[in-house]
């Protein structure tokens, strides 16, 4: 299957003829390949799938909800194969993988059902009837880092608001959506109501955006990226949903005690580390009273020193390694940028991890002595690197916590709740976690600014997929 796209109910060779290798980032080996769908290919599935619009929107919410959940149990009776394949193309570690990049898209598919039915597809208002209808053929662009979580994010409330699909999954960790495709085709969906296409985003992703048959594109990856996807979607006046990066401040109030603020230093270091930082809500500045800095980076440096790195198979391994050499250089080359403007290394740096010169690999960092303004505090790293901030009074946190282009996410500690709530409504963030508030898959997502706008999951997931009509009698 891999080495085909799946258009229109059939698994059929791409047109270019060319592949892809997909590249073990643990191994820095090509273990796998896909193909290279271009503009044909492109064209090809969205003439499909708007050719199956009409049939499948106009099916019960209800059933095209159960489908999805269909794809839930599929999926968790695939756990273990899915497991190991994002592993190797991500490099995750496995423990880790399992429950969050297979466990949350099984819920996400699963969540369907209760979804739609808690949605008014038609209302009555005064002599009219609003009715919620799909918004019709739509091109979702998926990244790397959460590949499968991402594509479930979109795909499955997309399929359930009565739209069809165009699925360009991350070239760089493609093979789970082909299982996903085998998935969907033995749960019965009809041809052309979702289809794949892998390739690269300047050939296959800027065709599914420019595509005059493309109601919708939902993407998800960098701002740069973001831009180039609505300046194209802009010309056919599409839709966009774009989810884009963040540079998210995590706020530690000046009324923890030293227990509580120890804690709070060593939950917002995995905040940041999580998938070797590769996350684009990952809480990257640790915003903390000035009086408190050298105790914060003394904590930080000591708990990022636990995150032991190596291979993602072995239950020890806590840091995995980045996905591609592209991105290991791309931190690599912001710490030294950083060190060169005078910030403090307080742990790791850009040096390969010791014992660890194969594999993309990079050191769990802390870094302190920058201003809030600096490159380093500014822009989107993307790896495990944590930036220690002190303020000066809760205003100044404030400042410093929106003092970006981004507006993704944020968290605020606080020995009070009500003021922890007071603080993050004050924060211009589209999830913010106070204290140890849990995730919920069900909340929406997206962001201020430059980190996009439009949401995702949930029903407010759901209605990004829908527009209205109004009929009056």
């Amino acid at each position: 299957m891999p080495h085909r796209i799946y258009v229109d109910g059939e698994w059929v060779p791409a047109g270019g003829g060319a592949a892809i290798p997909v590249v073990n980032p643990a191994t820095e080996e090509a273990f796998a390949e896909v193909p290279r769908g271009d503009a044909k290919d492109v064209a090809r599935a969205v003439e499909a799938a708007a050719a199956a619009l009409p049939a499948w929107s106009a099916r019960p919410a209800a059933e095209r909800a159960a489908l999805c959940a269909a794809v839930a149990d599929a999926l968790r009776d695939r756990t273990d194969e899915l497991t190991e394949m994002i592993v190797d193309e991500l490099g995750m570690p496995l423990r880790l993988t399992r429950p969050i990049q297979v466990g949350a898209p099984v819920r996400t598919f699963a969540s369907m059902p209760d979804i739609a039915a808690g949605l008014e597809f038609e209302e009555r208002l005064g002599d009219s009837v609003v009715f919620r209808d799909p918004i019709g053929v739509v091109g979702a662009i998926t990244p790397w880092n959460y590949p499968l979580h991402q594509i479930a994010a979109k795909v499955a409330p997309a399929l359930t608001a009565g739209c069809t699909v165009v699925l360009k999954p991350s070239e760089v960790t493609p093979l789970n959506a082909f299982v996903l495709a085998d998935v969907m085709h033995e749960a019965g969906f009809p041809p052309g109501v979702f289809n794949l296409v892998s390739g690269t985003g300047p050939e296959a992703g800027e065709a599914l955006a420019g595509h005059p048959l493309v109601d919708m594109i939902s993407f998800t990856g960098s701002t740069r990226a973001g831009r180039r996807v609505a300046e194209l979607a802009a010309a056919g006046m599409k839709r966009t949903a774009l989810e884009l990066g963040g540079k998210s401040p995590n706020v530690l109030l000046d009324d923890l005690d030293d227990a509580a603020f120890e804690d709070a230093v060593r939950k917002g270091v995995g905040a940041c580390y999580l998938n070797s930082g590769q996350t684009c809500s990952a809480l990257t500045r640790l915003l903390v009273p000035r009086e408190r800095l050298a105790q914060a980076e003394l904590i930080a440096a000591e708990e990022a020193r636990t995150y032991t790195t190596g291979d993602p198979r072995n239950p020890a391994t806590r840091l995995g390694p980045l996905v591609s050499a592209v991105q290991r250089e791309r931190v690599r080359d912001h710490l030294r940028a950083a060190a060169a403007a005078g910030a403090t290394v307080v742990t790791g740096g850009p040096d390969a991890p010791d014992g660890l010169e194969r594999g993309y690999y990079v050191r769990p960092t802390v870094l302190s002595g920058v201003t809030p303004e600096s490159r380093i505090a500014q822009e989107e790293i993307f790896g495990p690197v944590l930036v220690v901030l002190p303020y000066d009074g809760e205003d100044d946190a404030v400042r410093i916590a929106d003092g970006t282009a981004y507006g993704l996410a944020a968290g605020v500690r606080s020995a009070d709740p009500e003021r922890a709530r007071r603080v993050a409504r004050r924060l211009r963030a589209g999830q913010i976690r106070i204290n140890d508030g849990a995730h919920n898959g069900l909340a929406p997502f997206g962001g201020f600014k430059q980190s996009g706008y439009g949401r995702e999951y949930g029903r407010f997931g759901l209605e990004e997929f829908l527009t209205t009509t109004s009929v009056q009698f």
